[in-house]
């Protein structure tokens, strides 16, 4: 089998791993390499350390995996159908919104099983060959390669939008030593809109294509370990684990397709489940309820801190005072003196 042969076949395989689209790139990032730089020396990462530690690795494929000539990039859809949708939840303060990508089974399992096989039947028709496969697990500009691979094009909140699936989807990688063809990279098609721009709870998006993370509110429930800040805390709204609006406002997810995939399905009605009731969970329960999902790596301690604020920032209610008022001694200093702030801003009101 030549090169395109085999390109095409892998495209194929993809597909019947379940995943909707797969593409070829080179290694070649030197422009990305340089915006990762400035975005680095602006401190705009924040806590997240790592994004240094790691050097050129990020950047310079060969560097992480020796050998690597491409990378075989594919995405899969994560919206399941049926699910309460983003801006009902949002509007109802006392619901917690969890992000969309979360709401099932973690993605990065999955996805490694599936480039996995894909490995297994390229080295059935090729013999061994040099790979290496990752979701989200090294430092990799998984968004820059997708977009050499003709994925779609990153857009200006930062994320990737394929101009037929809008931007729901996972990202993985193959990186590989085979000589195969690469795809055409795919082209920008946000134009003058500035919607995921104007519509950011927090102003993170400080400009076209540029994210500081120290503001967004991702970053601040998911990586960030310490305290919220209190600039923040209002803005977060009832946002419990990440925020979507940037892609909820974005106009080309009316293309955006649900996914069939049954472990993305929402767990224990997060799709739009109420602050108060997920507050009561016990450690026991979180840990039990979290198995399997992305939300567990945040722990205990930082899913009681950002329900507190969520709860400081929802319509009061007895249950709700009631709520916090039994978290007010937990054993966290951490949670709390959230838990003090969301009882403030319910007796000034």
């Amino acid at each position: 089998m030549n090169p395109e042969q085999l390109a095409s076949q892998i495209k194929h395989w993809g597909a019947e791993l379940g995943f909707q689209q797969v593409g070829i790139a080179g290694t070649e990032l030197a422009t990305d390499e340089s915006h990762l730089l400035n975005w680095l020396d602006a401190g705009r990462h924040g806590e997240m350390e790592y994004m240094q530690r790691h050097g050129t690795k990020r950047s310079r494929p060969a560097e992480l995996q020796p050998g690597t000539i491409r990378i075989v990039s594919v995405r899969m859809d994560y919206i399941p159908e049926g699910i309460a949708h983003g801006w009902d939840v949002l509007g109802d303060s006392q619901r917690a919104y969890v992000s969309r990508y979360a709401l099932g089974r973690d993605y990065h399992k999955l996805m490694r099983s599936r480039l996995q096989k894909l490995a297994d039947r390229i080295s059935a028709e090729v013999g061994d060959f040099g790979y290496r496969a990752f979701v989200d697990s090294a430092p990799v500009l998984e968004r820059a390669l997708a977009r050499n691979a003709g994925l779609g094009w990153i857009g200006k909140h930062t994320c990737l939008i394929n101009h037929q699936a809008g931007s729901w989807f996972f990202l993985g990688e193959l990186y590989t030593d085979l000589p195969l063809p690469v795809d055409e990279a795919a082209t920008a098609h946000c134009g003058t809109c500035t919607r995921c721009i104007d519509i950011c709870p927090t102003q993170a998006i400080v400009a076209p294509y540029q994210v500081d993370a120290r503001r967004c509110i991702s970053y601040l429930t998911i990586e960030l370990h310490d305290s919220i800040p209190v600039e923040f805390r209002k803005a977060m709204g009832n946002r419990i684990y990440g925020c979507d609006d940037c892609q909820l406002i974005c106009p080309w997810n009316k293309f955006s397709r649900p996914t069939e995939e049954p472990d993305f399905a929402p767990r224990h009605s997060l799709d739009g489940a109420t602050l108060v009731s997920l507050f009561g969970w016990t450690e026991a329960q979180f840990l039990q309820r979290t198995e399997g999902s992305a939300i567990r790596r945040i722990g205990y301690e930082r899913w009681l801190r950002n329900i507190a604020v969520a709860l400081g920032n929802a319509a009061g209610t007895a249950e709700i005072t009631e709520a916090l008022r039994a978290r007010a001694d937990h054993a966290s200093a951490l949670v709390r003196e959230h838990v003090a702030w969301a009882l403030a801003q319910h007796e000034a009101a």
